[in-house]
Order: C-alpha cells, then structure tokens, then sequence
C-alpha cells in the first residue's frame, strides 16, 4: 500500500468487496447442485463435448437430474448434440435466465443462445469472458441438480480459471484424452493446472480408443496409450477406455446419443460404466 493515497485505497478495497460479493451471489444460486464438475483437455479435437454430453445421458438414464454449463465461448457445441439448438432463453419475472431442457431432462445453458446465429464469431478478450461466465453462474435458474457439468474449451486459459477462481466447491475435473502420445501430454499439462489451482482431478476417459469390427475383433486406430500413462504418472483413475463408433458423428449432427439410440452398443456400455465409476469415486 506504500505511496497509496486514500482514495487509491477506498477504490481497492472497494473492488475487493465487489469479487467477494459477487462470488457469494454465484454461490448461493448454485447451492442446489449437488456435484459441480468439469471436462477438461489440453488440446482440442479429443472429443470433450461429446464426452460431456454422453456423460450427461448415462447420468439421467440412470436417474439424475442433470445440467450441462457449456463454457466453451467460442466454440459451443453442447445445443447441438443434445438436439436443443433450435430452442429460446426464457427468463423469469424476477429476471432468472431458465435454461434449455434437453432430452431427459438435462438443462443446457451455452451462449449459442445469446448470438445472432450458429455461424457468429466471439472475438472476446478475458474479462469479458469472465463477466459472461459469471452472470451465467449466477442469474441461471439451476434449481436442484445432482450433477452439473462444466464443458470446458481446450487449455488452460481464461475459462478453466473462471471456473476455479468464480465456484467455490468445484467436486472435481474429468480429463479426456486420445490414446496418442501427443494428446496425452497436452492434457498432463490440464492436470498439472488443476493441481496449481488446488481442484482435483476425479478420472481420466481415453476417448476414440478402439474400433470393434463386425466380427468383434477391436483394432487400436491410433498408436498409444495415453490414458494408462497418465493414470500411472498422475496416479488419478482411468474411468474407461471408449471406443470408436461412426453413429456418434451421425447422431451428434442430429442431436441424438447412442446411448439412446442403442444403449447395448459398446460405446453405450462404456459410458454406463464411466458413470457408475465416477458415482462411487465422488
């Protein structure tokens, strides 16, 4: 504080008051949520959204209620696999945003309901994403929820910080990698932030790791085991190793899931699976 004057002073602790009392509001509008958790990566193209969004199937298959924040500004993706893209925010009398409902009831919020249309470009710098992600948290309508998920862009940047810096209780991350060397330390480097901001990561998913031909054999189509080797170097679970399935495009496109659709495909069981593991890990 030395050469502060008094205002300078006034003005600082004045700011610090305002971040307390607008984390409290965030919290206290999702003090109803049971499991607050992310989806991470370090590098795009790993398949996170769809992860997150077949996770959110298995979850109110089986009997959850469900959310999914999708908080990849720039490239949300959330609306259109869950088949809600074509939907309308609604907002309360006392001004609550009332997120979209979803297949089995899963609640969606993703700022692909705030722009003109699916093809508009977010030039946003930080701290506008940070004030969109925390009105978000904060005026969205969440009721009681047992899980929410948090669909994270690739990285370590601005909103995998406003995820640990605006939600107090964070349950925890989920890291999703390929089998590949290369995408396995891109995300090594998701972990190693989660460690520094002091949230834990829950499990690993090994995405598009095998492809079942039609006479049951698997076959690995990229080299590597990048979920075993973070599990070990990290010491964190391998939830499950999820296989390839050319329905996924399909459906995503059409905003469907397989797990839906076919809940007996392999990929299907592997979800059901990855949730009955991360339920008895949290």
């Amino acid at each position: 504080m030395s050469g502060e004057s008094k205002e300078e002073v006034k003005r600082r602790l004045e700011g610090l008051f305002h971040v307390k009392s607008l984390e409290e509001q965030i919290n206290r509008n999702l003090r109803d949520v049971k499991y607050k958790i992310g989806v991470i990566s370090g590098k795009g193209g790993v398949g996170k959204s769809t992860v997150t969004a077949n996770i959110a199937v298995a979850l109110a298959l089986k009997g959850y209620k469900v959310a999914i924040f999708d908080s990849d500004f720039h490239g949300p993706s959330i609306p259109k696999m869950l088949g809600v893209m074509d939907r309308q925010i609604e907002l309360t009398p006392d001004k609550k945003i009332i997120p979209v409902e979803g297949p089995l009831g899963i609640k969606v919020i993703s700022i692909a309901y705030f722009l003109p249309d699916s093809t508009e470009a977010v030039i946003w710098r930080g701290p506008l994403k940070k004030k969109f992600f925390d009105d978000l948290a904060m005026y969205t309508q969440w009721g009681e929820l047992d899980y929410l998920l948090f669909d994270l862009p690739p990285g370590t940047g601005d909103e995998a910080l406003n995820l640990a810096q605006s939600i107090r209780d964070v349950t925890g991350l989920l890291a999703v990698t390929q089998p590949t060397e290369v995408s396995a330390l891109a995300v090594a480097k998701s972990i190693n932030f989660a460690t520094k901001v002091n949230i834990k990561v829950l499990g690993i998913i090994e995405n598009m790791s095998y492809f079942v031909c039609g006479d049951g054999k698997k076959y690995k189509i990229f080299h590597g085991d990048g979920g075993e080797y973070l599990s070990r170097q990290f010491n964190i679970p391998l939830l499950g190793k999820v296989p390839i399935d050319p329905r996924v495009a399909e459906y995503g496109d059409s905003g469907y899931s397989l797990l839906i659709k076919d809940p007996e495909s392999e990929f299907s069981k592997v979800f059901f699976e990855i949730v009955d593991r991360l339920s008895e890990l949290i």
